[in-house]
């Protein structure tokens, strides 16, 4: 069979795609992957991926969109896959529009969080409901990253048959490693006993950055490290204020390091103590899982998608979204008691081999595309 995978942006198709566009591969069909034109494309090309570049936006402007989606019905018409299997919201409902007027036999979606669950406006929540409403009505196979959101699409009337997957990690690539934390923090100049914080995100406003720079600041002897960059189709506020205001001596000053896009990833999570991702919307993200892996502790909000996968006290601890006092209360905890972060830490790790280990996570979407395409051709 031949599968087209499509995300919004070269970073999805990379970070998110991937293992399941290997997953696929190995169980023998063709696999093509499109997204917007971007410099994380040429490490899924070395796999041996042919990956289009298409003039995807994440923007609602009506020009901008009106060229995705013509590229979309081309390259859809151009290549006549046996399936489409779209991500994220906008390029989500325009590659499955394209895919259903070209005849693709069998149309999959698989949301990443759904925009209507994120704090905003009504007009602009109201109409990503629809969207996603109307999206629905082309998906023949509709896959969620949350259970929660799975819920949410079956109750609200998106898809009734909508199955949540998770979202997965290799625990060969993330696990608690003596000799990274060691390098890492000779590195960086950082003494082995003192606390680091990390948060591996982008750089985007309702990743919570703000909060978590005003608690640090008041979390004494501990450092920050902020790994991560602000995509050129990132959206929102600009947070270079608030890290001026957090780089100053009387609040964070040199405790505060920002490591910028980083490939060692795991290297720098076994090097942290704690994982702080205090989000106001989530869908099941990724970061978590490799930090659980990584066995540290997650302070995470207590949202859609972090409270699927931090057990509040038994792996982590939860706070509410957009508060700074329960967040620095939370990591202060943490930072002055090595011995909860260690039960919390080992705790955290075996919930993350049992419920969201990669290949198990690729091996059940897998099995649902599959099943979906054998009822279509029968």
């Amino acid at each position: 069979m031949k599968i087209l995978e499509i995300a919004n942006v070269d970073f999805s198709l990379r970070h998110f795609l991937l293992p399941l566009m290997r997953a696929l591969r190995e169980r023998g069909h063709e696999v093509v992957g499109a997204c917007a034109d971007g410099p994380l494309i040429e490490p899924v090309r070395a796999e041996g991926f042919r990956v289009e570049a298409l003039p995807l936006a994440r923007s609602l402007r009506p020009g901008a969109q009106w060229r995705a989606f013509r590229a979309l019905l081309a390259l859809i018409r151009r290549e006549k896959p046996d399936l489409v299997h779209a991500h994220m919201p906008i390029s989500g409902f325009l590659a499955r529009l394209a895919a259903r007027l070209s005849g693709v036999p069998v149309v999959a979606y698989t949301c990443h969080g759904f925009l209507f669950n994120q704090p905003g406006s009504r007009k602009r929540r109201a109409l990503s409901l629809a969207i996603e409403w109307l999206g629905g009505r082309l998906t023949d196979r509709f896959l969620t990253v949350s259970t929660e959101e799975a819920a949410d699409a079956r109750r609200l009337g998106i898809h009734r048959d909508a199955v949540a997957v998770g979202n997965g990690r290799s625990p060969a690539i993330f696990h608690p490693d003596p000799d990274a934390r060691r390098r890492v923090r000779a590195a960086l100049g950082v003494p082995d006993d003192r606390p680091v914080v990390v948060i591996v995100s982008r750089l985007v406003r309702h990743k919570g950055h703000p909060e978590l720079l005003a608690a640090m600041a008041e979390v004494p002897d501990a450092e920050l490290w902020v790994v991560g960059e602000r995509l050129p189709s990132d959206h929102g506020a600009d947070l270079e204020p608030c890290f001026a205001e957090a780089a100053r001596p009387d609040r964070l000053g040199t405790r505060l390091r920002r490591l910028g896009y980083r490939t060692d990833i795991p290297a720098l999570l076994a090097a942290a103590d704690v994982f702080a991702l205090p989000s106001h919307f989530e869908g099941l993200p990724m970061s978590v899982i490799e930090a659980m892996l990584c066995g540290l502790p997650v302070v995470a909000t207590a949202i859609r998608g972090p409270r699927e996968q931090v057990v509040d006290g038994e792996t982590g601890l939860l706070v509410p979204p957009a508060t700074v006092e329960p967040l620095r209360d939370a990591l202060r905890r943490l930072c002055v008691d090595p011995g909860l972060r260690r039960r919390l830490g080992e705790a955290g790790r075996q919930r993350a081999l049992d419920r969201f280990e990669e290949a198990a996570v690729a091996a059940r979407t897998v099995a649902l595309l599959e099943r979906r395409m054998s009822e279509t051709a029968r």
